[in-house]
């Protein structure tokens, strides 16, 4: 009896452990699928070329970061440095969340810290819908525009006296700061904000929020080891409803909107067990800042006699000189568009004169499908490492370059997005 009792559960552990090996089954073959994407991306930054001639340095970096001083978060500082080095970024912008009884934007990183220049700044909100991105001091701000640091916790909401979005807006160009809106995906001010520097056109811990948990549980059990930071993949979308509210504002609505990506990396997913004292006794980070410094960065171009400095970055990000590019799937550094009209070039982000015809350059690092978009609409289309169109009519054109050599539906989503040339 007791035999047949044993064979009973024998058997139906081993019907279970069957089941349960079937029901993995697609996570398994979807390990093996990331085995083959690893190379794949392996294979393109070997074949990378980056022309040496080219007059600008090209910076990546890292835009939208939190730390433990705002909330919502237990990254350290030290952290973020070490995260920031570990991919070789050039800069990171801080975007600490207000506090009401400190100035976060005066005690989070600012400077170079491990060779990486940071810059300072915070994430404000006075509504759940409507955030922005305030940070930096712009050069040559008008005398009368006092400076940050004479206004203690500048960014927290007034209490009893709550501002507008524009309020806000208002108050950081005074003070000589850029300003981005982020969350464009929850932004309800589109018709009465006006005078901010650009926008977020992907974020990706909004982006991480269209993730199926069950299914990414059990990949995780045989992928993370192995491809944490390819683990992204399986539910990167490409931001369609952003680049149309974009496309929208400079190319219809006459504005120049400056392109930017958002880590929003807050290192706060995850397990943790430790001591009164914070000292970690077991810690299992899924959004480490090293991993999302990896996926999406955005890239800076600026003049290779000049520096690299906060005035020097600050100005080519409000001059729209810069690039978002996921290099996670190949490192996009060396990308240019550039335009000539005869009298002038210029660089993405610029405007310049039609006059007789306006030669548009494009090259990349590696081959790819590069699509030139004029007004939102695609316009053409080639194949390679450079192409040159001329245009004859006014309008605003960018470009997006895909990677066909990628699986589906990969090779189908954005590798890079380009700020836009403004043709006049």
């Amino acid at each position: 009896m007791k035999k047949r009792r044993l064979g009973c559960w024998l058997k139906g552990a081993l019907i279970l452990a069957g089941l349960l090996l079937i029901a993995q089954t697609p996570s398994i073959y979807r390990r093996y699928q990331l085995g083959r994407l690893a190379a794949t991306i392996q294979q393109l930054n070997a074949e990378r070329a980056v022309a040496t001639d080219d007059p600008y340095a090209d910076y990546k970096g890292a835009l939208h970061v939190h730390s433990s001083l705002g909330g919502h978060s237990t990254g350290r500082l030290a952290e973020i440095i070490q995260g920031a080095r570990a991919n070789a970024l050039a800069f990171v912008v801080m975007t600490e969340h207000p506090a009401a009884d400190m100035d976060t934007a005066a005690q989070t990183l600012n400077g170079l810290h491990g060779g990486v220049l940071f810059v300072a700044g915070n994430e404000t909100s006075e509504s759940e819908q409507d955030h922005l991105l305030t940070f930096g001091s712009k050069p040559n701000a008008a005398p009368d525009m006092p400076a940050v640091a004479a206004e203690p916790n500048t960014n927290a909401p007034a209490a009893g006296n709550r501002l507008t979005t524009q309020d806000l807006i208002e108050r950081a160009k005074r003070a000589g700061q850029l300003v981005f809106i982020a969350h464009p995906e929850t932004f309800n001010s589109w018709q009465t904000a006006h005078g901010f520097d650009g926008m977020e056109i992907y974020n990706l811990h909004a982006n991480a929020k269209q993730i199926n948990r069950f299914a990414l549980f059990f990949d995780g059990l045989w992928s993370y080891r192995s491809y944490p930071q390819l683990l992204w993949t399986r539910f990167y979308e490409t931001p369609t409803e952003n680049l149309q509210r974009w496309d929208e504002l400079t190319a219809h609505a006459g504005r120049r909107v400056v392109a930017i990506a958002a880590n929003d990396a807050h290192a706060n997913v995850g397990l943790s067990l430790q001591e009164l004292t914070g000292k970690p006794i077991l810690q299992i980070k899924l959004d480490p800042y090293e991993r999302s410094f990896q996926v999406v960065r955005t890239h800076v171009l600026i003049e290779k006699n000049q520096p690299l400095t906060t005035d020097t970055l600050l100005n080519a990000l409000a001059a729209g000189h810069a690039y978002v590019s996921f290099d996670v799937l190949c490192d996009a550094s060396g990308f240019r568009l550039t335009a000539d009209n005869g009298q002038e070039r210029k660089l993405l982000g610029d405007e310049i004169a039609l006059r007789d015809g306006v030669r548009l350059r494009i090259s990349t690092p590696v081959a790819c499908q590069i699509i030139l978009i004029k007004d939102g609409q695609r316009f053409d289309e080639a194949r390679g490492t450079e192409r040159e169109w001329t245009v004859n009519q006014a309008g605003v054109y960018r470009v997006e370059c895909y990677l066909p050599q990628l699986p589906v539906p990969l090779n189908q989503k954005p590798w890079i997005i380009s700020n836009p040339v403004y043709v006049k």
